[in-house]
């Protein structure tokens, strides 16, 4: 079938722009784009179609952008499939304008051999309406002694390798894996962070986890991390992406690494760029995320780092948790918040702050994590995946937790006032999604 998007305000990550102009679309992929003419008239006679032998989608001035890609979506299968399924997690990313979830391998039992791998591909590919690209365990059980089997792993269609927040403690271990890692071409992703120091920190420490009698975490923790992961990348030369960078601390080793020319980057989450710890308040565990929310100086120097490109990907680090596990001291409190379907919206605040403009934040939602896995996805130009995301950046309305489709329902947005909504969601130019108006 062949589409044509007309009227749009095209998102352009790739170049840089916010225009109006037209799109088309033919056989899953993006034949052609044009910003001279909304109208999509000289899209149609450059290629000698009829608008009546087509499909045409009037945009309305709407924003229609790439879909966004996911880097850290856990998905409870196998193991805790009433927390969240394949089939919730893609309806909820394709309502949140996601067309590609990477999926984490926290999972039990953790994805760390082929036949678990295998599993969760066919369950993805049976219930997901959205692309899912699996990431599997960098170590045995994602326990810090043993590395999995990362050709074969990648020969079952791993596209990259971690331990998750399970940080691995034994350098020689994670020296050889990432060793190994490149000899096999493998990209391994890190959450940098010193385990010690961060062992049972619900909070960072300062003046606010101070009054509120929490245990805290120092910045340092994560600049620590951070520093002996590049000191092991100087040495073995793999290609390695830090999954959560959320405090200014950490940013100028971060800067000196890109440098020095290190196969490196990083990301973020959408709760660093939009929430510090004095959202907490009194002990809300909806707002207790790994690493601990951090200061509002941290969050600026993150999101100024976004919008340099120091920091390349925004990611939702969606972490489904039951109420159970939520409705609990805060100190005991299941850690994480789903994110799918407000990584949008949320990212949409700093778009109305005037922090960052929307090709910059599509450049670290879509662009730079298709680039850093390899994916054509993520831009606008001719040959690229028809995966695109229509919405509106200024409709008003009040989050509804339980509005959301994933079956858990622990987002720090409940009852917030949130601004933008996507109203469709196409992936290889069909439809997955579209709003009820």
């Amino acid at each position: 079938m062949t589409t044509l998007f007309k009227n749009a305000r095209l998102i352009d990550p790739e170049a840089g722009t916010d225009a109006p102009g037209a799109l088309l679309v033919q056989g899953g992929e993006i034949l052609a784009c044009d910003t001279s003419d909304a109208s999509g008239a000289a899209l149609l006679a450059a290629h000698d179609l009829r608008a009546d032998e087509i499909e045409v989608l009037d945009c309305r001035g709407k924003c229609l952008a790439p879909g966004i890609v996911d880097i850290g979506v856990k998905v409870c299968e196998p193991g805790e499939r009433h927390k969240e399924s394949y089939k919730s997690a893609g309806l909820a990313a394709a309502a949140g304008g996601v067309t590609t979830i990477v999926t984490r391998p926290d999972t039990s039992p953790a994805i760390d051999s082929p036949e678990t791998l295998e599993f969760v591909t066919r369950r993805a590919q049976v219930d997901a309406p959205v692309n899912v690209l699996p990431m599997a365990a960098l170590t045995k059980g994602r326990e810090g002694r043993e590395m999995v089997e990362i050709g074969l792993m990648m020969d079952a269609g791993a596209v990259a390798f971690t331990d998750c927040d399970h940080v691995v403690g034994d350098t020689k271990v994670f020296s050889r894996a990432l060793t190994y890692a490149r000899s096999c071409g493998a990209l391994v992703i890190a959450h940098p962070q010193e385990p010690g120091l961060s062992a049972g920190a619900a909070a960072t420490s300062g003046k606010f986890a101070a009054l509120r009698g929490l245990p805290a975490v120092s910045p340092m923790a994560e600049r620590m991390g951070l520093d002996r992961d590049i000191a092991l990348l100087e040495m073995t030369g793999a290609a390695y992406h830090a999954d959560q960078i959320t405090t200014a601390r950490a940013l100028p080793a971060l800067e000196r690494a890109k440098a020095n020319g290190l196969d490196i980057t990083a990301g973020t989450s959408i709760h660093h760029l939009t929430l510090n710890e004095l959202d907490v308040a009194d002990y809300r565990t909806f707002f207790k995320v790994k690493p601990p929310l951090r200061s509002e100086d941290d969050r600026l120097a993150v999101v100024e780092a976004v919008g340099s490109g120091l920091i390349d990907i925004i990611s939702s680090m969606h972490t489904p948790q039951d109420e159970e596990s939520k409705r609990l001291p805060f100190e005991e409190a299941a850690a994480g918040a789903v994110a799918l379907e407000t990584l949008l919206p949320a990212a949409l605040r700093l778009y109305h702050a005037e922090l960052l403009d929307l090709p910059t934040l599509f450049r670290a939602m879509a662009l730079n994590p298709a680039r850093r896995l390899g994916l054509a996805s993520g831009r606008l130009s001719a040959g690229a995946p028809a995966d695109l995301v229509l919405f509106d950046p200024d409709v008003p309305y009040v989050m509804d937790r339980f509005a959301l489709r994933s079956k858990s329902k622990n987002t720090p947005f409940d009852t917030q006032r949130m601004q933008g909504r996507v109203l469709a969601t196409y992936v290889a130019g069909d439809a997955i999604y579209r709003r009820d108006v």
